[in-house]
């Protein structure tokens, strides 16, 4: 009798744990649709156009998306591994103070950067209205001014904005390397410039690589900056070809293209770190002690960390602060106060679906021991790595037929049109933005459920706890911190997301970013203003969040 009944514990064990497999593999495969959708798309159009791409506009846009990523790439890691190297190793004035406003920048789009650039330095701009009252100059033919709307602006805006993922990183590869390696190094004769390019940036070189692999992505995902400097790259691409032309299957080849070349990007990267092996040589660390800087190298050290600050945040927070007070009115403006609501409404459900579905996948791959969902759990990152745009074209196509096909089947059961349930309301954008920021959730409940001891549940489960019970009884209490910054970072994602944002918004839905782009577009700066003011402070409380943890 005994063995009957451990029989079937046994089973409802075991028809329990497949619920929670089962769930996950489903979640796993709603994140990964929209990356089969551009595939099968691609292959399957309805009219080829890849002859013509390829002999036409394609290589342009493959030529100017790698140039710019390798060139965004490599001014990030000059930039961000240069500056984390003075703020970790030296003492100078505003040290203190610039180790954290160096992340500021991450609060600011970079297409919000992008127009607050060009309104400072183009011809009716106060720099070059200033200048021609100064020496008095007429008009442009009577001096040389750089070209604002072009290639290289747009990698000093990009650069600018995306700079932090490498300090970031470079800053904690630094600060984890012994001293021990530097005062060997001093023992051999080798000064300040040596150590860093001998010691100190060979040991950091995973962390980077890795901090720049994130800059070069998000380069390959951006359409707002290259847009306002009429820069064709691959995402722009995607919205000439679809929207302008109404090819959605050379949308979705020249989205691949884009994904092949974020796929490259991840293999070289993680090639790279797994044929690079570093230990640690003494047993007890001892952090770098700073050395404190004088006279012209500490000035030196400060105006080098202060440049980026003041070049990714001060100046495009200035400029957009200053068209906000001057248009104090356009705060009131019922379009901004509708954009506002919708992009809270739409961004916080993505945010709590997002994390609701990260810990359910996460338990349950626990849960399981099966391969396939350990399989997925690692291939539902892929999503923050794809460019919004590719997402959008992955998630539109399929949710608009299934849309058109849900709305003819009710119809002749029922005699109601009930119309584009998902692709008419803001339904798909919640699924793009849980999709693309699904790797943040996923991350963090990983990481807090990691930490939590084994322990704990199985007293749970021996006090007769259901699997459920355990996740909200005795997992959730201890994760909820972590859950709780995963929450506010995916929701600051989703507010500063453009790309997908614009190509599967409703007709006449505006968020925060896409209103700050169509008036940026349309030259009307004063209308955009008030909503990228209110972009950047969602930003900063994300900065201030990271900065907090990263103590």
């Amino acid at each position: 009798m005994s063995g009957i009944m451990a029989s079937d514990g046994h089973r409802r064990k075991r028809r329990g744990g497949g619920v929670w497999s089962i769930g996950a593999a489903l979640i796993a495969a709603m994140v990964l649709l929209p990356i089969g959708s551009v595939i099968w798309v691609a292959l399957s159009p309805t009219e080829n156009i890849w002859p013509h791409l390829l002999s036409s506009t394609l290589p342009r846009y493959l030529r100017n998306t790698v140039v710019l990523m390798l060139s965004v790439g490599a001014l990030t890691g000059a930039v961000g591994a240069g500056a984390a190297w003075i703020i970790t190793h030296y003492r100078f004035p505003l040290s203190r103070w610039l180790e954290w406003l160096l992340l500021l920048p991450l609060s600011i789009p970079a297409y919000v950067g992008a127009y607050a650039l060009v309104d400072l330095l183009e011809y009716a701009g106060p720099v070059q209205t200033t200048l021609r009252d100064l020496a008095g100059w007429q008009s442009a033919r009577d001096y040389w001014f750089p070209e604002i709307r072009s290639m290289g602006a747009a990698i000093v805006v990009l650069a600018a904005a995306l700079y932090p993922y490498v300090y970031l990183l470079a800053r904690a590869a630094f600060r984890e390397q012994s001293a021990a390696t530097e005062e060997v190094a001093m023992s051999l004769g080798a000064g300040p410039w040596r150590r860093f390019f001998r010691v100190g940036l060979p040991l950091a070189r995973p962390a980077i690589a890795a901090g720049m692999a994130i800059a070069m992505m998000e380069t390959v995902n951006d359409f707002g900056t290259v847009d306002y400097f009429a820069v064709q790259t691959l995402t722009t691409g995607i919205f000439s070809v679809w929207l302008q032309s109404n090819n959605a299957g050379g949308a979705a080849q020249i989205a691949c293209v884009g994904l092949v070349l974020v796929v490259v990007l991840l293999a070289l990267e993680r090639t790279s770190r797994r044929r690079t092996r570093f230990f640690g040589l003494s047993r007890s660390h001892r952090s770098v002690v700073r050395v404190r800087l004088s006279g012209a190298r500490a000035g030196a050290a400060t105006l080098v960390c202060l440049l980026p600050f003041l070049v990714g945040f001060v100046l495009p927070a200035g400029v957009i602060l200053r068209h906000a007070l001057a248009n104090a009115d356009r705060w009131v403006d019922p379009a901004l106060l509708r954009a506002l609501l919708n992009t809270l409404t739409v961004g916080g459900s993505a945010a709590v679906l997002t994390v609701l579905a990260g810990v359910f996948m996460v338990y349950g791959v626990r849960l399981s021991g099966r391969r396939l969902p350990r399989t997925l759990l690692p291939l539902t990152t892929i999503g923050y790595a794809a460019p919004g745009a590719v997402l959008g074209v992955g998630i539109l196509i399929p949710l608009a037929a299934f849309d058109h096909r849900l709305a003819d089947a009710v119809e002749a059961l029922a005699g109601v049109d009930i119309g584009l349930v998902f692709t008419g309301s803001a339904a798909a954008l919640v699924l793009a933005y849980s999709v693309r920021f699904f790797a943040i959730a996923q991350g963090a409940a990983d990481a807090a459920m990691g930490r939590v001891s084994p322990s704990l549940p199985m007293a749970a489960r021996s006090l007769g706890r259901s699997r459920g019970q355990v996740l909200s009884q005795v997992y959730y209490p201890l994760i909820r911190g972590s859950l709780g910054s995963a929450l506010l970072l995916v929701f600051v994602d989703c507010v500063k997301e453009l790309p997908a944002t614009l190509l599967l918004r409703p007709f006449n839905f505006n968020t925060l970013a896409t209103r700050v782009h169509d008036q940026a577009s349309l030259e009307n700066l004063g209308d955009a203003a008030p909503a990228a003011i209110l972009v950047i402070g969602v930003g900063l409380a994300a900065v201030g969040l990271l900065a907090r943890a990263n103590r």
